[in-house]
């Protein structure tokens, strides 16, 4: 099984017609990754909580590690998260990447 990295410091654009499942998924994980828990009005699940504003950097990273496995397993699970670290900017603001392999 192949390994691909979902880094979410790039900025890609939404693409309505992937080409194939493996970059449907990448896409699905980063809309997932890049959504707020309460954004999606008939989903107000769907993503990951912006609670971890303002905790300590080790204890976020905690929380949202968690979150990101909840929220994968849940809403895409032919995803398998191998690693997931962090880079932060000069704000603080973490930035997940995963590594994942696909089940397609």
């Amino acid at each position: 099984m192949n390994s691909y990295v979902v880094d979410m410091t790039e900025k890609l654009e939404i693409d309505f017609a992937p080409g194939n499942a493996i970059e449907e998924v990448l896409q699905n994980l980063r809309t997932i990754l890049g959504t707020i828990k309460g954004e999606i009005p008939l989903d107000r699940n769907f993503g990951i909580s912006g609670n971890v504003v303002d905790m300590p950097i080790h204890e976020a990273q905690a929380r949202l590690t968690q979150e990101i496995f909840s929220a994968i397993r849940r809403y895409e699970p032919r995803a398998v998260i191998n690693s997931i670290t962090y880079t932060a900017d000069i704000s603080g603001r973490l930035q997940p990447r995963l590594e994942v392999s696909i089940n397609a």
